[in-house]
């Protein structure tokens, strides 16, 4: 289970952003995290273990402006409650990020193919196996059938 908020506007999506966060704390207290696209369209991902208000600590000192955002509290399900684990996961090339609520039952199976492909994981989450596939997907596009 997770609470999960997006946000696309004209207002800094942070705090409206930690505001959908506090409202859905009660579906994941783990951890909690962040991703937000600034002005120069740069992807920022921000996560931190436990709960919103360590979030927002951690957040205290970084550039966490952009009107487009996600955000995400995790009750962890694969993984251990971590910084690392915890959601949005984000790409090897940084450019995109993604939150996910539920199981991906083959992620071990798929985990195991892209890295015989040479991606690269940080986590234990079957979410960020989602994210590296799809990017993967997209940068060999020929190869979306075999993978």
């Amino acid at each position: 289970m997770c609470g999960i908020v997006g946000y696309i506007g004209n207002k800094e999506a942070f705090p409206i952003l930690i505001k959908g966060l506090r409202r859905l704390e009660y579906r994941g207290y783990d951890s909690a995290g962040v991703a937000l696209i600034n002005k120069d369209a740069e992807l920022n991902v921000f996560k931190t273990k436990g709960k919103v208000d360590n979030l927002v600590e951690f957040c205290s000192d970084k550039n966490v402006s952009g009107t487009i955002g996600i955000a995400h509290t995790r009750w962890a399900t694969h993984g251990e409650p971590s910084s690392v684990n915890a959601h949005p996961h984000y790409s090897q090339s940084h450019n995109l990020a993604i939150i996910h609520n539920g199981i991906i039952e083959n992620y071990a199976e798929l985990k195991a193919k892209l890295k015989a492909k040479g991606v690269k994981f940080v986590s234990d989450t079957d979410t960020e196996v989602l994210v590296q596939l799809i990017e993967y997907v997209k940068e060999h596009k020929h190869l979306a059938r075999r993978t």
